[in-house]
């Protein structure tokens, strides 16, 4: 398999376009960090919606669906739709919060919510850690995927694959700020949802497959279509789908589905125009993440068990891949391989382009870590906005440098996803219950960012050891996350509460609501919004329905290609119940 020249012809000329709107956005990047980092802060709901999409689908996450169903079915899934509950918890609860604290980044939030030197320690450290650290790592991930699509699709050594993608990247990225990044996200949205459909259609006309229904009654496909997991069978449905939906929504730290919303998801919202459209930019994400794009990776991934039922078989098809980077994630890619010229660069062209997007976002963001929140806090406090300007373009060199350099380290797309969640494990309550709970403090985020990381540590590299089974990934998941939940709770309560100073600008600046927060103000901006009540009940209610609405839309889906058009069509009424629900409730609230 070879690109033909008009396979070349459209990825450069997406490469072209992505500098074209770097050059152009640069215009306005440059006049101060609220530019370069916020976009100026006028960004529609829309558009930020669409980023955040964009963002969330790099080149390794339909590799990562791809090898779960192959491994698991496609219920393993469950693994990342469970992350629904908490993007429909950030935007019904803490969007509008998000926005109103005005701040430059979500670290910069830890000198808004607690005081003294504590928190200066707090915000330093973390941006050290989230800016260089986490950073680095989710840019690994994404590099291993890109390293592994031009391996296949273009037969690139790994480190041509990320030289070249990694210089146009920076080019526009560095030169355009965030405006850039949000702006070649839209066209990369277009382009993989194009491209994904396309290419499905396409490879399920193949003569080896013969359609869709024949791949659904193949023998070692129709094992892997259910939506759910056996639920007579505890050891598929435990992992599967009761730690997912009992624990790890809410205990883990994960790129895009912070609890409480975070770093590029809250980046975002603080680009909004107002807080309508963070809550609807934060809104349309979850929806087209998680109801609009998996099937037509489900369907690829169903596929590649007929045409490379077994790894041999992708090693046999891809004899110059590396030995260490050969997995069951490989399979996505190796389909795309069979695509005809045109659609093949089409393809080519978006995955590349998610690629992109994940590590301009990935570059921009740990950029105003780095600069905001360490070296303007602690080192230059008088810079200037062009030194903000300029020290946020070297940042993104160093990050990009150090993050391609990861992903030709790492060999597989699974192995990245379980590290990133057991990393943050434990950590998700916290960031939950800071908004809510006064008694929390910056010590209590020390104490819990130290023990995740410890207890992260200890399961990866020192349980397997010491004990006569290695435990699951589950299990180190629930057990990491409930110590490190015991060691912030114990450390929330050993040490002092903020001063009342802190806590009353804190509840003044942001409203948060409740009776948390009776002794420091209501916080009400307005006679109406006291009227209105505490936010949060209506908030959680449109969180639930919000959250069974896009299940029911997804499992439509899936039943209505899976040829049930019954259930199909019962799923479709449910989703249009929860959104008329979600309206009526959210109807005084526009």
């Amino acid at each position: 398999m070879e690109l033909t020249t008009l396979d070349w012809a459209i990825v450069v000329g997406y490469f072209a376009l992505a500098l074209v709107i770097g050059l152009w956005a640069s215009r306005d990047a440059g006049k101060n960090a609220k530019s370069f980092f916020l976009a100026g802060r006028n960004m529609p709901w829309w558009l930020l919606g669409i980023s955040m999409v964009a963002t969330t689908f790099s080149t390794d996450t339909p590799n990562l669906v791809t090898g779960l169903v192959r491994e698991q079915g496609v219920s393993g899934n469950w693994g990342w739709w469970a992350f629904l509950l908490t993007g429909m918890l950030t935007a019904f609860v803490y969007a509008r919060l998000w926005h109103r604290s005005g701040v430059l980044t979500d670290i910069e939030f830890y000198e808004l919510r607690y005081g003294g030197k504590p928190a200066a320690v707090l915000r330093g450290f973390r941006a050290l850690y989230l800016g260089l650290v986490f950073n680095v790592l989710v840019m690994g991930t994404v590099s291993l995927a890109a390293i592994k699509l031009g391996g296949i699709l273009m037969g690139w050594p790994g480190w041509l694959t990320l030289t070249i993608t990694g210089v146009i990247t920076l080019s526009y990225s560095a030169l355009g700020g965030l405006r850039a990044v949000i702006l070649t996200d839209m066209v990369q949205f277009v382009l993989a949802m194009i491209g994904s459909i396309w290419a499905c259609v396409y490879i399920l006309d193949l003569e080896a497959i013969g359609g869709l229904s024949n791949l659904l009654a193949h023998a070692e496909v129709s094992t892997k279509t259910a939506m759910l997991p056996d639920l007579h069978d505890a050891s598929q449905w435990v992992p599967i789908l009761l730690v997912p939906l009992a624990v790890q929504w809410w205990a883990s730290y994960y790129p895009g589905a912070e609890p409480g919303g975070g770093g590029y998801i809250a980046q975002r919202m603080f680009s909004a125009k107002n807080e309508s459209h963070a809550m609807g930019a934060t809104l349309l994400f979850n929806v087209a993440h998680y109801a609009l794009r998996p099937w037509p990776w489900i369907l690829i991934a169903l596929a590649s068990i007929v045409v490379f039922p077994e790894l041999s078989d992708l090693q046999a098809a891809f004899p110059d891949i590396p030995a260490d980077k050969l997995g069951h994630d490989l399979a996505y890619p190796a389909m795309l391989s069979l695509l005809p010229p045109g659609l093949l660069g089409l393809v080519a062209a978006s995955l590349l382009a998610a690629f992109m997007s994940t590590m301009s976002t990935q570059l921009n963001l740990g950029a105003s870590y780095l600069v905001n929140d360490f070296w303007v806090r602690f080192i230059r406090p008088d810079a200037t906005d062009k030194e903000q300007v300029a020290a946020g373009r070297i940042t993104t060199i160093l990050s990009l440098i150090l993050g391609s350099g990861l992903g030709l380290l790492l060999t597989d797309a699974g192995q990245a996803f379980n590290l990133l969640l057991l990393i943050g494990a434990g950590t998700g309550g916290l960031f939950i219950l800071r908004w809510f709970w006064w008694r929390i403090n910056a010590w209590t985020e020390l104490v819990a960012m130290a023990g995740s990381l410890i207890v992260a540590g200890y399961f990866t590299f020192v349980h397997d050891h010491l004990v006569d089974m290695a435990w699951a990934s589950h299990e180190k998941l629930v057990w990491g996350s409930l110590i490190t939940t015991l060691i912030w709770v114990i450390g929330t309560w050993l040490t002092p509460p903020e001063s009342e100073k802190t806590l009353r600008h804190f509840v003044a600046k942001v409203r948060p609501g409740g009776p948390g927060w009776k002794r420091y103000g209501t916080g009400a901006d307005s006679a109406a919004e006291a009227e209105q009540g505490w936010a949060l009940p209506r908030g959680i209610l449109s969180m639930l329905l919000g959250s069974a609405g896009v299940y029911a839309a997804l499992f439509a889906v899936g039943s209505w290609l899976y040829d049930d058009r019954t259930t199909a069509g019962l799923l479709a009424a449910v989703a249009a119940v929860c959104v008329g629900a979600i309206a009526w409730i959210n109807r005084s609230r526009a």
